[in-house]
């Protein structure tokens, strides 16, 4: 069930992330990121109340900590998607937000078998290749977006890492608070930073709808973590780069570099590894 949930995560987060990137382009990454953060936050405090839930204390600290880095990873991801590449940008946010887990699940006393090691070690390269479009990017900067795409997968890593921490019981209340501490950390980053977090126009209000798939790649990934180890969780979540390549191909007919290809085969791999393991 990890590996399905887990899935879901990663086909919702690369259409969150495909949706909130093209918004991006159009106005303030800083508003995308508000707005759709914003609805994520109404859409799981309205599941929580409906599906009901025990969170202890522990539940609500940790739910606040991954609200901190869900805020920093998002808000940087859309910069780093207006400005820079791809093929800069996604793979390196997306390499951040899987290995910060593993090693957080290591630490406290995840035990992966040998065969599901095998299979982390296919998807991170398989992350990479995924996300590889050589040519779309700017030959002039071909770094732009670098230290945002960097920051991005430490503040995903951190949302993953914390997420994993809350306790089956718990249910979406500490998810939703999670949302909300996200809205208020990307507000802090935008007016220290000097940038336009204000929601004001038409794009950043269509941002909800990254806010919508969001909610539901992150409530996959507890439900995930909930059901599996936090390692494997996070690695199959992180595979979200594929979602966005096989969505332009689809839809905007973009071809599937070799490399690409590769990197699909991989993830194909990564998870037959793991549902094996």
């Amino acid at each position: 069930m990890v590996v399905v949930l887990a899935l879901g995560s990663a086909v919702a987060y690369g259409l969150s992330d495909f949706v909130g990137g093209m918004l991006s382009r159009r106005t303030s990454a800083w508003a995308v990121a508000v707005s759709a953060q914003a609805a994520a936050t109404v859409i799981l405090a309205l599941l929580a109340l409906v599906t009901g839930g025990e969170p202890g204390p522990d539940d609500w600290l940790w739910g606040s900590l991954s609200g901190v880095g869900g805020g920093v990873g998002a808000a940087f991801l859309y910069r780093g998607l207006a400005t820079g590449s791809m093929s800069v940008v996604a793979p390196i946010s997306a390499v951040g937000a899987a290995l910060v887990p593993v090693v957080v699940g290591v630490v406290t006393g995840e035990r992966p078998t040998v065969v599901t090691w095998a299979g982390v070690a296919c998807a991170l390269p398989a992350i990479w290749l995924v996300s590889q479009a050589d040519e779309h990017q700017d030959p002039a900067n071909p770094g732009a977006g670098l230290v945002d795409a960097v920051l991005a997968g430490l503040g995903f890593g951190l949302l993953f890492s914390a997420l994993g921490q809350v306790s089956d019981e718990a249910g979406f209340g500490p998810l939703s608070l999670s949302y909300a501490v996200s809205v208020l950390a990307t507000v802090v980053l935008a007016v220290a930073l000097r940038a336009a977090w204000l929601p004001r126009d038409r794009a950043a209000a269509v941002a909800a709808g990254a806010g919508v798939l969001g909610s539901a790649a992150t409530a996959l990934f507890l439900l995930a973590t909930q059901t599996g180890l936090l390692a494997v969780a996070s690695v199959l979540s992180s595979l979200y780069p594929a979602t966005t390549v096989l969505l332009a191909a689809l839809v905007l007919h973009e071809r599937i570099g070799r490399g690409q290809g590769l990197g699909l085969a991989l993830a194909a791999l990564a998870v037959a590894l793991v549902a094996a393991g």
